[in-house]
This record gives structure tokens, sequence and C-alpha cells, in this order.
């Protein structure tokens, strides 16, 4: 992506529909200013991983990656970019995005796919060689299943620079209803019950099957304690 910028001084009035910004390196450093409307199209469709070849007015030319970018809140408009300036033809980390694509099989059974990492760090071999995403086919994937950061294949010459049992995708089981969530709680309150002595295992079966309330099932539990202090063989 070419962009043509101005030069600036930390100073200088921005013309109208120009923002500040600055390129670094180990080395040097570069203030200039550019129009918001170009790049926030250009920042849409590269995000991180496009590559801008910037030229300078009446300076020099060098290519960078975008490294941040400060937003108004409000606007959801770019007032601000930080550019990292690269060398063709020498490696560079970056993180680059994941995407999916298929249905899985667990999505059929009623599952649901979690990207759980949506940034992958790798280091291409040089700028132009960076991948605009990592696309993962999750079409064979069941419940239960994950796909790592070592699973993932990735273009030619590039490497991975994250950990290899990381975890990117994970296959769900289906979401609890309200009902399931409800019945799910309460079988674990009761069984916290009988553990503390507060509910006889007759009473808790007449709870989880319907049979009683909670507040009956206790009333039970405490009439049978009674019944046995008040037998003549207690």
């Amino acid at each position: 992506m070419e962009m043509t910028v101005k030069p600036r001084t930390s100073q200088e009035k921005l013309a109208e529909g120009f923002i500040p910004a600055v390129a670094y390196n180990k080395e040097k450093n570069i203030s200039f200013a550019l129009n918001r409307k170009e790049f926030d199209r250009a920042f849409r469709r590269t995000s991180t991983t496009g590559l801008f070849d910037i030229t300078v007015e009446g300076g020099e030319t060098f290519p960078a990656l975008v490294k941040a970018v400060q937003m108004d809140k409000r606007k959801r408009l770019p007032i601000h970019v930080d550019f990292f300036m690269v060398t063709y033809g020498e490696a560079i980390e970056v993180s680059v995005p994941v995407h999916t694509t298929g249905k899985s099989q667990g999505e059929i059974e009623g599952g649901l796919v979690d990207i759980v990492t949506h940034q992958l760090q790798i280091v291409a071999p040089g700028p132009r060689r960076i991948p605009q995403e990592l696309v993962v086919d999750v079409t064979k994937l069941k419940i239960g299943d994950h796909v790592t950061a070592g699973d993932i294949k990735l273009p030619e010459g590039c490497t991975l620079a994250a950990d290899a049992d990381q975890i990117i995708i994970s296959v769900l089981p289906p979401r609890l209803t309200a009902e399931e969530l409800q019945a799910e709680t309460q079988a674990a309150q009761v069984a916290g019950l009988v553990a503390a002595g507060e509910l006889s295992e007759e009473a808790a079966a007449a709870v989880l099957e319907g049979d009683a309330s909670l507040e009956e099932a206790k009333a039970e539990t405490e009439e049978g304690k009674d019944l046995d202090k008040d037998s003549p063989e207690a």
C-alpha cells in the first residue's frame, strides 16, 4: 500500500483532514502527517499485517507496518498512528489474525467453535511475505477437539513464534438451557446438603425427581431426625 505523507514538526498545525503520525525503528524516528480518510480506508483492509510504502514529500521512502492506532472513542476515527519501519528481505515477527472456514462436526451436533486465540505470533521471512490471515478448516472437528498453534499450516518460509501447544481453536459442548442450568445448580446444592447431613438420601431423591421442594425435603429430614431421637431405641 503506497502512501504519500507530509513532513511535520511537533508544534506544526495540521491541515484539515490530516492526522499526526510517527515511524520509528532502533535507529531513527520520523514525524509526519497523513490523510485520515486515506489511511482509515487502507487500515480497515489490511490491519496490522499490511505493509505501507510511505513516501515523505521532499524526503525519503520507507516500508513500515502499523504498530498502534489511537482512536477517537466517540467518532471511532484514527487520531494518531505509530508505524514501525522494517527492512525488505529481513525476517520479522508479527501477529497474524486467525479465522476459520467450514462448519465443524461439533457444531452440527450442537456444539460451538471457540477461537481461543485470535492473533498468532509468527516469524515471516520478510515484510512482503507476511500473510494477511491464517485460515483453519474446522470441518472435521468434533466436540472436545481443539487445534493448537503447532497444528496450523503456515505459508512457506514462515515459522511459529508462539508455543506449539498453545490452544488456538476449541469445539465446546452445547450450552445449557436455563432449565438445564437450574437443574444442574440444584443437583449440586442437594449433593452438598446430603454431604452436610441436612438432607437424607430419600429426601434428596424426592427433590431431584420433582416430588418435593427443597424446603419440604429439609423439613422431612428434620422430622426424621426428631423421630429417631424420640424412639425408645435411641
